[in-house]
């Protein structure tokens, strides 16, 4: 009987430990490329923040050091100060980078709240 009741505590004080109301997520890594991008030839810098028109603007230029366009897939993810993600969630995007050529990419976002993003990048 001791065993169980001591059994009994162990599991829910381990799983009272685990819920949480709030999960945040660490925003300081502005910039995710998986390693197939940078094997593509592709490179970047963190998206830079600034305001425009009332709305918070990311934007950064991808450049393809390649003989060949490469295609590839991108998503900005924005937060709030406390880390948490902000709705609603952008969908991720496709394009095309031209052989030794330069692209924008960008983002915006009209919620006030919004004070972090982070773009990742994947073929």
């Amino acid at each position: 009987m001791m065993r169980t009741t001591v059994a009994v505590i162990a599991c829910t004080l381990l799983l009272s430990g685990c819920s949480s109301d709030v999960t945040t997520i660490n925003t300081s890594q502005a910039l995710i490329m998986e390693s197939s991008v940078l094997s593509a030839g592709i490179t970047t810098n963190q998206p830079v923040l600034s305001e425009n028109r009332g709305q918070q603007r990311a934007s950064t230029v991808l450049n393809n050091q390649q003989e060949k366009a490469v295609t590839l897939h991108y998503r900005f993810y924005w937060y709030d100060d406390r880390g948490l993600e902000i709705l609603p969630f952008e969908r991720p995007r496709t394009i095309s980078v031209p052989a030794h050529g330069d692209v924008e990419i960008s983002s915006q976002t009209g919620n006030l709240t919004a004070s972090k993003v982070r773009l990742y990048l994947y073929l």
